[in-house]
């Protein structure tokens, strides 16, 4: 099939005001591609600018607390683990599907900020423990609770039960799109 096609037919358009830039882009694919079939790309391609923008106004408002996201995911998986707030670096790592690398990275800046501390394994000399220091409690629950303003703010457009929809649509969604990859 000769995919150098001079004029190809155009995709319906969405009324004046309704598109978007991924609307913009399939309708691209479909004037040079008519026979793709784009929903996919395009629900993908929408979660993927989502997922941007929200981690770029996650990282400003983690900011304040000298944190970014990567961070504050290590913290508030302390935190939600409830006292004494201590996993290992495995554990830490396999919640947050990071190398030992990342993890270390991520584990001295906060240890250097005095949110967490490591500490040698009761129960096996080779092992580490960190734990969330009374600091690092106090700036994980300040954190949260900006995090979570920005991230209500983001669904403001949606009625409760829209919102209910979009999460029972995205929980359904991540099961049948299978484990993320390790």
């Amino acid at each position: 099939m000769d995919h150098r096609q001079t004029a190809a037919p155009t995709a319906p358009s969405a009324p004046a005001g309704a598109g978007d830039a991924v609307d913009a882009i399939t309708a691209q694919w479909a004037r040079v591609r008519p026979d793709l079939e784009t929903t996919a790309m395009a629900a993908f391609g929408r979660i993927q600018r989502i997922a941007r923008t929200m981690s770029d106004r996650m990282e400003a408002a983690y900011a304040p607390f000298g944190i970014g996201l990567g961070e504050f995911d290590v913290v508030a998986t302390l935190r939600r683990s409830g006292a004494p707030y201590t996993l290992s670096p495995r554990e830490l790592s396999a919640t947050l599907m990071l190398t030992s690398g990342g993890m270390t990275g991520r584990l001295d800046k906060l240890e250097r900020a005095g949110l967490v501390t490591r500490s040698p394994d009761p129960n096996d000399r080779r092992a580490l423990r960190i734990t969330l220091t009374d600091t690092g409690i106090d700036v994980v629950d300040r954190a949260v609770t900006v995090g979570l303003t920005v991230q209500q703010e983001a669904l403001g457009g949606l009625s409760p039960d829209q919102a209910t929809a979009l999460n029972d649509l995205l929980r359904h969604l991540m099961t049948t799109a299978g484990p993320a990859p390790r």
